[in-house]
C-alpha cells in the first residue's frame, strides 16, 4: 500500500460478514460457520453475489426525499464510470488524465456498500469515522476474496478505492467531482418526474473542483432553471 493507506483504520467492532444474506454466506461457510477452503472459482463467484447486493440497495438519500422507486447503488456507480468513459480526454489544462483509471475508479469508488450499506452524512447513528472504519473493512474483505482467484486483482481494486478515499491523484479528483455531477443529475431527473423542487441537493455544485465537470454541471443547472419555469416550481 501507499503512504496515504495508514490515514485509514479498519479498527471497528462491525463484522462484514453481518450484512451478508445467510443464502449467499452458507455458498462459502462450512457446516461448522467457518470460511471454506473451496476452489477458487466458488471464492471468485461468492464475490459476484457480495456485488450484487449494490443491484438490491436504494440510495439512502432518496428514501429520505420520499421518491418512489428510487435508484440503487449500483446504478449510480454505472452512470458514474459511463461519464468518466465518455470525457474528452484534452480538455483538462496541465497533466492529462488517464480516464480508463477515471472509470475504473467508477466502478470500485462505493463497492465497500455492498456490505456496509449507503450511510449518509449526518447519519444519526454512524459517524463519519465509524463509516469510514466499516468501509476499509468491507474492503479488505473483499480484497482477501478476490486474492483466492487473482492476488493482482484485488491489490489493484484496493488501490484504486483508496485512490478515492485518500484523493492522492488527479483521476480521484476527476471522479469525486462526477459523483457529485451524477448526484445533479439524478435530482433533475426526478424532479423532472415528480415535479417537485430539490434545491438541497444542487449545493454540491459548490465543490465541484475541476473545470470541465464544472461546466458540465452548470450546463445542467440551465436546464434545471428552464423546467423550472416550464412547470412554475
Amino acid at each position: 500500500m501507499t503512504s496515504s493507506t495508514p490515514a485509514l483504520s479498519a479498527e471497528t467492532s462491525w463484522d462484514p460478514e453481518s450484512r451478508i444474506p445467510q443464502a449467499v454466506l452458507s455458498y462459502i461457510k462450512t457446516n461448522s460457520g467457518v470460511l471454506s477452503n473451496k476452489s477458487k472459482y466458488q471464492q471468485l463467484n461468492f464475490f459476484f453475489q457480495l456485488v450484487s447486493l449494490l443491484k438490491e440497495q436504494k440510495r439512502t438519500g432518496w428514501i429520505n426525499m420520499g421518491i418512489p422507486d428510487p435508484e440503487t447503488i449500483s446504478d449510480h456507480m454505472y452512470r458514474m464510470s459511463i461519464m468518466t468513459l465518455v470525457l474528452d480526454p484534452k480538455a483538462w489544462p496541465g497533466q492529462t488524465p488517464d480516464l480508463n483509471k477515471c472509470s475504473r475508479i467508477a466502478l470500485v469508488h462505493d463497492i465497500a456498500e455492498s456490505l456496509v450499506g449507503d450511510i449518509v452524512p449526518h447519519d444519526e447513528k454512524i459517524d463519519k469515522g465509524e463509516k469510514s472504519k466499516r468501509e476499509y473493512k468491507a474492503m479488505l474483505y473483499l480484497c482477501d476474496i478476490i486474492s483466492k482467484y487473482c492476488p493482482e486483482s484485488a491489490d489493484e481494486m484496493r488501490e484504486l478505492w483508496i485512490d478515492y478515499e485518500t484523493q492522492r491523484n488527479q483521476e480521484a479528483t476527476i471522479v469525486k467531482d462526477i459523483d457529485k455531477l451524477e448526484l445533479l443529475v439524478q435530482a433533475f431527473e426526478y424532479e423532472r418526474m415528480h415535479s417537485r423542487r430539490m434545491d438541497e441537493f444542487y449545493a454540491c455544485r459548490k465543490v465541484i473542483k475541476n473545470s470541465e465537470i464544472q461546466q458540465l454541471a452548470d450546463e445542467l443547472i440551465e436546464q434545471r432553471d428552464q423546467l423550472l419555469k416550464e412547470k412554475n416550481l
